[in-house]
């Protein structure tokens, strides 16, 4: 047992209130720790769900983007939708904020809509194959930070989720079984001092009894 036990402990009745408080305190400790990993988990698996969604959104926005600018080229030329994507204003850097998760800080990603951008050529003057094309690739590009998002989130949230369990197995394994131990041992300490101290009182009666009888 001395190696599941308390190192240095003193088996005494304040030593087994403080040691029984720390237990109680370690096992709620381990309780809330348990029900925070498992609404990680929760979390995590929404998060995932999530990911596979925008990971179907964003093949599915390349691939119709693509054949967009494939009958774009087939009806204008390569060279002149080559000439025509050259004068695309610049996609405006994206804005990362965060947002807390059961204590986890997931990354947010805002586009800044670059869908409903405008144009830099005007209507009409092009197929529309040509703008389906420029707004089916700006949607892929959404759908891609969309994903990234997720990814992110499920990145960190698995980090969270891994210390979570190694505090919930060390307090169940480790800390609250050897809290356990101590409590036991002093207990059985003292109640074996409680005997020592009853057979020593019964002696010594036994001994001034027998002293007045002589």
């Amino acid at each position: 047992m001395a190696g599941d036990i308390i190192e240095g402990i003193n088996p005494t009745r304040m030593e087994l209130l403080a040691v029984r408080k720390k237990r109680l305190l370690a096992e709620k400790g381990h309780k809330l720790l348990g029900d925070k990993r498992d609404a990680l988990v929760v979390q995590f698996l929404d998060v995932l769900k999530k990911r596979k969604r925008m990971k179907g959104k964003v093949i599915a926005s390349l691939k119709k983007a693509r054949y967009s600018i494939e009958d774009a080229q087939a009806i204008m030329g390569y060279e002149s939708v080559l000439s025509y994507s050259r004068g695309t204003a610049p996609y405006p850097d994206p804005q990362i904020s965060s947002i807390n998760i059961m204590g986890v800080k997931v990354p947010v990603i805002s586009d800044g809509d670059p869908v409903d951008m405008p144009l830099p050529w005007g209507m009409g003057s092009t197929p529309s194959a040509l703008d389906d094309s420029a707004r089916g690739y700006r949607k892929a590009l959404e759908d891609l930070l969309n994903l990234a998002e997720a990814e992110g989130a499920m990145e960190l949230l698995a980090l969270e989720i891994q210390k979570t369990k190694r505090r919930v197995n060390a307090l169940e394994h480790i800390f609250i079984p050897r809290l356990v131990n101590t409590e036991r041992y002093i207990n059985m300490q003292l109640q074996e001092r409680e005997r020592e101290d009853f057979f020593r009182r019964k002696r010594i009666k036994a001994l001034m009894e027998n002293a007045e009888k002589s």
